[in-house]
């Protein structure tokens, strides 16, 4: 199969064919203004040198003696041999020549338009005589002091003396071509060599379908995908970039604040969680590079909204199973010891402690649900309160909690509180963790006047106020290493999408609260 010429070669070899046409046609047009340029230097020489000849007092002299060409011949072919030219011939106005380069035509009739030169003027015109093709002149010579013409003076120079001078230059006209041609061919080797790294040697058709590979990838591919050039502009986003993203399709491109902090940090990002508007995403960055040069910075994105609110849950309910695991456990354990006792005979006091367990887990339960009765948020409670007592922490519901669910639903959507909810009560799990006892946590939650409060405090080491300021910002937390930082981050998120505030306070009695009002929508 025959090699396809790349786009390099196939510049080259047009550039090559435009400038020898160029090259070719400007030297046409150089030899044919030389060629133009010489008829008119011979012209005006010869109409010198025939008006000086005219104006001679030898010609006049000569014209008057018995014997015109004995007296004219040898000065006329001296003349003729100083001033270049192809010939001289002094004749009277019947055309009868005196002189001529050829002895043999002195005598014949002259050849040629003499009538303007009898009239008193010059005569210059091309004719074919007796040497051939010439450019001649022809002026009168007149009677001193008067206008009668006594004679003719004409004065040529033969075509093919012209065209030898000018071919005479032909050598400095070719040795310019040839250097025209030259520096226009290395010029265009240069270039095309330049467009050939530029292009990696490749030619039209491999171009266009490796655009066209391009452009289906970067359109089809389910990955949003960002391209910064060195100088920090943005290059290209794909489809899926601009969804995540919320960038228009027209107008400068502008990211959001996240992800252009994590563009301009100078490290390579894997898998890090951005938060941008509603959307929680995956993000890795890396430099690009050919050859040891740098091209820029490549950005992927991924949505891991659903994924992050389903590990939110998953987490929940796997914290839930854990506390029922354990509680069931206990249960036993207290079963064991009822059953045992009843045994001992000691019925009255089985009773009484059976009684009081289940009192006490129907008092939590109760206080629970006449609080919340939204059934998936007062779940939320639940497990949270049993994932507390493991961790020896006492979780309390404020009596004057009162969020209203069941049929007609709660005032937020279920998935928004869950999220509030459990990502602040988490968080003051973790802040009493390692704590002194007692550890208590205490969760109110409360619509009234068109808004929902949650708060949520607990008797922690509290936070300070550069702490507090910096607590809902994605990434920070008071533990080290990756995977922490998100769950006050998606509580600022819910809470500015829906228009509401968010704030950390501590009290003088220690600890911290944080409160957060969601409006809810008319």
């Amino acid at each position: 199969m025959t090699k396809r010429w790349s786009i390099a070669r196939q510049l080259f070899a047009l550039q090559v064919l435009v400038v020898t046409l160029l090259v070719a046609v400007g030297t046409t047009g150089a030899v044919l203004l030389a060629r133009k340029d010489a008829r008119n230097a011979a012209v005006e020489e010869v109409k010198a040198v025939a008006e000086t000849i005219a104006l001679s007092p030898a010609v006049v002299d000569g014209l008057h003696s018995s014997d015109p060409t004995a007296a004219l011949q040898p000065w006329a072919e001296a003349t003729r041999k100083a001033t270049g030219t192809d010939f001289i011939v002094v004749m009277a106005p019947d055309r009868t020549r005196y002189t001529h380069p050829t002895t043999r035509l002195i005598g014949l009739p002259f050849a040629g338009n003499i009538d303007g030169a009898l009239d008193g003027g010059t005569v210059v015109e091309e004719y074919r005589g007796s040497l051939g093709d010439s450019v001649r002149t022809v002026v009168a010579v007149f009677e001193p002091g008067t206008v009668s013409v006594i004679g003719l003076v004409s004065v040529g120079i033969t075509t093919a003396a012209i065209n030898r001078n000018l071919i005479a230059q032909l050598p400095v006209v070719a040795t310019a071509t040839g250097i025209a041609l030259l520096l226009a061919a290395a010029g265009a080797w240069l270039l095309s060599r330049r467009l050939r790294r530029q292009t990696h040697g490749l030619g039209p058709a491999e171009m266009t379908r490796m655009y066209e590979y391009y452009d289906a990838v970067l359109h089809a591919v389910r990955e949003g995908l960002v391209v910064v050039g060195r100088d920090g502009e943005v290059e290209l986003i794909n489809d899926e970039g601009r969804r995540l993203l919320g960038v228009l399709e027209e107008g400068p491109t502008d990211l959001p604040d996240e992800v252009a902090a994590l563009i301009s940090e100078q490290r390579p990002t894997v898998d890090e969680p951005v938060l941008v508007g509603d959307r929680t995403l995956v993000a890795s960055r890396r430099e690009t590079r050919f050859d040891g040069r740098l091209l820029g910075t490549v950005l992927t994105l991924r949505d891991h909204t659903e994924l992050r609110a389903l590990t939110g849950e998953l987490d929940s309910v796997r914290g839930l199973t854990e506390a029922l695991r354990a509680q069931a456990h206990e249960a036993a354990n207290r079963l064991h010891t009822v059953l045992t006792m009843v045994e001992l005979g000691r019925t009255d006091e089985a009773i009484e402690l059976a009684t009081a367990e289940l009192a006490l887990a129907q008092q939590l339960t109760d206080q629970v649900v006449g609080a919340v009765e939204e059934p998936a948020l007062a779940a939320l409670l639940l497990g949270k309160s049993a994932q507390a007592g493991e961790r020896g922490v006492e979780l309390t519901v404020d009596p004057s909690s009162r969020l209203e669910g069941g049929v007609e639903g709660a005032p937020l959507p279920a998935r928004d509180l869950l999220t509030v909810v459990g990502n602040l009560v988490d968080n003051a799990l973790e802040a009493v963790a390692g704590r002194d006892l007692p550890r208590k946590v205490e969760v109110l939650i409360r619509h009234a006047d068109a808004e929902v409060l949650v708060r949520v405090r607990d008797n922690g080491p509290g936070l300070s106020p550069e702490q507090a300021a910096a607590a809902f910002r994605r990434g920070w937390s008071t533990k080290q290493g990756e995977g922490h930082g998100i769950g006050l981050s998606l509580v600022r998120q819910v809470a500015e999408r829906y228009g509401g505030t968010y704030e950390i306070s501590s009290p003088e009695d220690g600890g911290a609260v944080l409160t957060v009002r969601l409006p809810v929508p008319s």
